[in-house]
């Protein structure tokens, strides 16, 4: 979470909401909020926990998708990418932000939540992993981690598309639909107009 606060500030500023300071400042203050009630990891179930959480990641989640649609609609009118080296950094930024957001969107929703899946209490899941299919090569208390939501979001990023991780539940099917069009509009376009200046 550390990693997308600091991103915004890799972005110009005429891309961010509000003042510069504003959303990272918010997204700071829920972060320390969830670290004091929970200093060592969240395995307790606590609904005031899971919604700061969840409100954490839809204040990124506003913030990048924000600068995403000002980035978009600047590359279409031509009024974004005067340089291509600052076009894509300010579309690496944003891409990168993009696939941390939906892994902890991922992480924070599948099967309830971190803390309902380290009881197990979590119900179906909503994605199939590969440890799941075959459990034979995962330790027998395996369950998925940060990590492996990580992968799952870059992989769909990159892929536009499922690889090894099936989604389940309609909820991360739609999810998934979204960060890939999401991703893939912002790559096409950052790419094609650096490609353009470039030449």
């Amino acid at each position: 979470m550390a990693t997308a606060i600091a991103l915004q500030f890799a972005l110009p500023t005429r891309l961010v909401f509000g003042p510069r300071w504003f959303l990272p400042a918010l997204q700071a203050a829920v972060v320390v909020g969830l670290v004091v009630s929970s200093p060592v990891r969240i395995e307790r179930i606590s609904l005031p926990v899971r919604a700061a959480s969840l409100t954490l990641v839809a204040i990124v989640s506003f913030g990048n998708a924000f600068s995403a649609f000002r980035l978009v609609r600047g590359l279409i009118s031509g009024t974004e990418g005067e340089s291509a080296g600052s076009l894509l950094l300010t579309g690496a930024a944003i891409w990168l932000t993009n696939v941390l957001v939906f892994a902890f969107w991922y992480w924070d929703l599948d099967g309830g939540g971190p803390a309902q899946r380290a009881i197990g209490a979590g119900g179906y899941p909503a994605f199939l992993f590969a440890q799941m299919q075959s459990p034979e090569v995962a330790p027998d208390d395996w369950k998925p981690t940060f990590v492996d939501y990580l992968y799952l979001s870059f992989t769909n990023a990159t892929a536009f598309s499922p690889t090894d991780v099936l989604p389940l539940a309609r909820w991360a099917k739609l999810t998934m639909m979204l960060q890939s069009l999401v991703s893939l509009s912002t790559v096409a376009l950052v790419i094609a107009r650096a490609v353009n200046i470039l030449k």
